[in-house]
């Protein structure tokens, strides 16, 4: 059993967008097809009995879940989360439910199952990810109008417990202990049945948290929308979920990668707003990790493993009301991290309005090395000041990060 607080502590997991839509990489006869290409099915209207050949040929030979689980835990990810079931309704696992499945493709193997293994022999909490309203090869699940029925013409309540709830059975029950259920698109889907579906899955794995896409409100954590991130902090646990480049599942005509700075900045401001980032992978139809994908995470990864005290378990509210030119801020345990993606101009320096909080020690994170700094305030202005002086000779890769620590409880100066 874990801490209640492993989720909102963890703020970076790792997600997994694959299935055999990933044959076509975004291509269908030829034309790129706009939008996630993990929607390509929908998104070209492709026949539902056309799209089903994909599975014949499906081989993923390449596919290694240690190695995936091992680069995870080396990018920094505490969590990993895999698409069991997209809205293509092909199950990534071996399903007794449903022979539209893995176990038969010429693959054979279920990649769910040796994820599950190797989460448990190395320390990473699994989470799987089932869409709940949409599949488009059931006839009674949402989204397919151009095989079958209109969406408010079908049988929703038959597709549910015919498939969903048997589905969610095998997840919950053959995979060891799973630490998310990941929801997607609940749309219009009956409220008595999100309600069902949440005692169904607590019935089965009382500390399996889900997600805030099964609806209503009934989440245990608010899930932001896709690649949003909140202006200011927001209460309780919440996560973002993010793509490395502009879709989830493997595109061979995406190439629009974030930097490892990129990557940075935006797990710091999460971190900062006491949220988590979800970060996506999309393997290709072999199972190979772009190689894109390797080369940002593992840059990424190289400076969590040296300021990781600044991310996890950072989950003060710290809603500072000036703006900060310079980068972001993280903070715990009576420390603010200040996280310095633009570094100033000669004066050297970087400086932070509002913090009404004494400081008693500045040194860079990465080495400790002690750094100037100094706090006042001016009653004619009724503003708090708090500036670091910065060394001139300190080079600025990604992000460097100065650790400020405090006396007592942070106190930030609200404006009126």
């Amino acid at each position: 059993m874990r801490s209640d607080n492993w989720f909102k502590d963890a703020k970076y997991g790792l997600f997994i967008h694959w299935g055999i839509y990933a044959a076509l990489g975004g291509i269908y006869q030829g034309e790129k097809v706009p939008y996630g290409a993990e929607w390509i099915m929908r998104n070209a209207r492709i026949p539902e009995k056309e799209y089903r050949r994909l599975a014949e040929q499906f081989n993923p030979v390449d596919f290694h879940a240690e190695e995936i689980v091992r680069k995870a835990k080396e990018w920094g990810m505490k969590y990993l989360v895999f698409t069991a079931k997209h809205h293509d309704g092909f199950a990534m696992y071996d399903s007794k439910v449903s022979d539209y499945n893995i176990m038969n493709t010429p693959f054979g193997r279920d990649p769910l199952k040796e994820l599950a293994d190797e989460c448990q022999k190395q320390g990473m909490v699994l989470g799987i990810y089932y869409s709940q309203m949409q599949d488009w090869e059931d006839e009674n699940g949402w989204g397919n109008d151009w095989d079958y029925k209109k969406d408010e013409e079908k049988d929703f309540e038959k597709y549910f417990y015919g498939k969903v709830e048997p589905q969610v059975r095998e997840l919950l029950t053959n995979y060891g202990e799973v630490g998310i259920m990941w929801f997607d698109t609940p749309y219009v889907m009956p409220v008595e049945l999100c309600k069902e579906l949440k005692r169904f899955v607590k019935d089965l794995q009382p500390d399996c948290l889900i997600n805030g896409r099964i609806g209503y409100k009934l989440g245990d954590y608010r899930q932001m929308s896709d690649n949003e991130i909140p202006v200011l902090s927001f209460p309780g646990a919440w996560e973002t979920p993010m793509t490395l480049n502009d879709t989830w599942g493997y595109s061979s005509i995406d190439h629009n990668w974030k930097s490892a700075k990129d990557v940075l900045y935006k797990l710091v401001d999460v971190a900062g707003k006491g949220g988590n980032l979800l970060l996506n992978i999309g393997p290709d139809e072999r199972g190979r990790i772009p190689q894109k994908s390797i080369e940002v995470l593992d840059e990424a990864g190289e400076w969590i493993r040296v300021n990781g005290e600044s991310i996890y378990g950072c989950n003060s509210r710290l809603d500072f009301q000036y703006e900060i030119r310079w980068g972001k801020i993280t903070g715990k345990n009576k420390k603010l991290f200040l996280h310095v993606f633009e570094y100033p101009e000669f004066p050297y320096e970087i400086l932070v309005t509002g913090l009404r909080t004494k400081v008693t020690d500045v040194y860079m994170l990465e080495d400790k090395r002690q750094l100037e700094f100094y706090q006042s305030y001016e009653p004619a202005r009724d503003e708090y000041r708090f500036r670091v002086i910065l060394p001139e000779t300190a080079k600025l890769d990604k992000d460097l990060v100065i650790c400020a620590e405090y006396e007592g409880e942070i106190n930030i100066q609200e404006l009126d």
